[in-house]
């Protein structure tokens, strides 16, 4: 593979995460050019086996999780594992887990005990609930998480009962805020040569994202006033449906409603005093956002995109999963790439989306098999043959 780049080239990462919330974490400082070695137990992540696969342990969702990193599969009950890890974590920069603490306290992989060895550690975890709390060593998992927070609720279904997300909303946006506070106590050893522990808890990273606008009167302390944004509530914000599909579409400003309601062949609504500031188009959004399901049905999904675009109104096709694959715009932009996998053969992996102009990103590994970097890691640890059969067997 091509030797990795980016604004990470350089820094090595020991990770012994699993699932999502770690992976994804770990996958972006990999795609940002970290050289990153996933610690695997000798069955494997767990993520390994959920999903289509050509090969067993290559899953699909393995595959999206794992590119541009390195995997060393051991049984950190055994004590010549556990050394070579520690031996592992004395030459890198970043140590990334999302165990529960008093089980990486239990295993010596707490921070006090990795940062007396390596001072200079980033030593970055995540989990449930926030360290020192009284659920600290509670299990926690997205979907947990999510009826906790709130954050089902908002997702509620016509019967008012509350859902899950149908996407793993707080550990892929736990791990996204992992990772980019990883570079922030990397930027921070930059300038002092200090390392420093970093914990993200999943309960305060959803409920800070949420209640951006749903905390509403309680930034005043008054939350029996009502809580949420009513924009984001009220049934009428969907995607449409016009005469042949769906479309996304959405005005802010007094012209961009005043297109919209002439072009629904409704212009008087303009000055309708519900409707004509916006303050009062917040306060009346059932009823303003219900012109919009009546009058979108009047016109093809292509009629609307034509006569809106020109105008700057933010406007698209709704898409299913499957429509995106074939989808112009990600065509011209090719974040759907094709790629030969050293086991898989012809596989397709998704483009990174952040581009840097002096240090780009790239993917220089795709998803490793269990334990495919066994030997070449731990040679360059200096283990001998002899000592490498003892750790991995």
């Amino acid at each position: 593979m091509d030797k990795p780049k980016g604004p990470l080239a350089g820094i090595r990462v020991i990770d012994v995460t699993t699932v999502v919330l770690g992976p994804f974490a770990t996958q972006v400082l990999g795609d940002m050019g970290a050289d990153v070695i996933k610690i695997e137990t000798q069955e494997g992540d767990y993520t390994r086996y959920i999903g289509p696969s050509r090969t067993k342990g290559m899953s699909a969702y393995f595959a999206t999780l794992n590119r541009n990193k390195r995997s060393l599969a051991l049984d950190l009950k055994k004590p010549a594992a556990i050394a070579a890890l520690l031996k592992l974590i004395d030459t890198a920069d970043v140590f990334v887990h999302n165990m529960r603490l008093g089980a990486a306290k239990r295993l010596g992989l707490d921070y006090e005990s990795l940062s007396r060895r390596n001072p200079r550690l980033v030593y970055a975890a995540a989990s449930g609930f926030r360290e020192g709390s009284s659920m600290q060593d509670f299990p926690a998992y997205d979907d947990l998480i999510q009826g906790m927070s709130g954050t089902a609720s908002l997702n509620a279904g016509p019967d008012g009962a509350p859902r899950y997300f149908p996407t793993v909303v707080v550990d892929k946006l736990t791990g996204t805020n992992l990772a980019s506070m990883i570079g922030m106590a990397l930027f921070h050893r930059e300038r002092t040569g200090q390392g420093q522990a970093v914990h993200v808890p999943m309960m305060e990273t959803i409920l800070s994202f949420t209640l951006v606008e749903h905390l509403w009167h309680g930034v005043l302390g008054e939350p029996e006033k009502g809580v949420g944004y009513p924009r984001m509530l009220t049934p009428h914000r969907r995607p449409y449906r016009t005469k042949d599909g769906y479309i996304s579409v959405i005005a802010v400003s007094d012209k961009q409603w005043r297109t919209l309601f002439k072009a629904m062949d409704v212009p008087e609504l303009a000055d309708d005093p519900r409707f004509s500031t916006l303050e009062g188009r917040s306060d009346n959004v059932d009823a303003l956002y219900g012109t919009l399901t009546e009058g979108m049905a009047k016109r093809t999904t292509a009629e609307w995109l034509a006569l809106l675009r020109p105008h700057d109104i933010p406007c698209g096709s709704a898409a299913t999963l499957l429509d995106l694959f074939d989808d112009p715009y990600l065509k011209e932009t090719d974040f759907f790439q094709k790629v030969d996998h050293p086991v898989e053969g012809e596989v397709v992996m998704t483009a990174i989306p952040g581009r840097f102009s002096a240090s780009p990103p790239g993917v220089s590994r795709l998803w490793p098999t269990l334990g495919e970097h066994n030997r070449e890691v731990l040679r360059e640890a200096g283990f001998t043959e002899a000592e490498i059969d003892d750790i991995v067997s």
